[in-house]
């Protein structure tokens, strides 16, 4: 999905479905961006105290979820894309060794070139995340 070119408003249509994104989902990964987040809670680079504390593994936090949503809506959207907004809510945790597809719809547009993006992460147990993207796109006037 990396080098989409800026997606104009008058080029979007609501109920236009955005490509899927396949990310797998390891170790690595969820500890690394567990750490650079500054999100030290022991549930997310320490398996051992993730099972004390009730899970099978150590798992994504939301701050890495966050970021991943909004990486997809803005790769689709393109570099001149302005994100306005970002809600989402948790579901299935992101465990290591499974893979999130993510995919979303063109929910709306708005008269101020705002496009929402309704967006949805899916693992093996269900769905991570569900939520909405708002990004603001260029006019063909601008």
């Amino acid at each position: 999905m990396g080098g989409a070119p800026n997606r104009r408003y008058e080029d979007v249509t609501v109920g236009e479905k955005l490509p899927e994104l396949s990310i797998p989902l390891t170790r690595t990964m969820i500890v690394a961006t567990a750490l650079a987040s500054r999100d030290y809670q022991d549930v997310h680079h320490d398996p051992a105290l993730a099972v004390e504390r009730g899970s099978k593994d150590v798992f994504m936090n939301i701050l890495t979820t966050n970021g991943l949503v909004d990486r997809y809506v803005t790769s689709w959207a393109g570099p001149a894309a302005v994100v306005k907004a970002i809600k989402i809510r948790l579901g299935a945790p992101n465990y290591p060794g499974d893979t999130m597809v993510l995919t979303g719809t063109v929910a709306a547009k708005h008269d101020d070139r705002r496009v929402e993006i309704a967006v949805r992460g899916v693992n093996a147990i269900g769905p991570h995340v569900t939520g909405t993207v708002v990004v603001q796109l260029r006019g063909s006037d601008s």
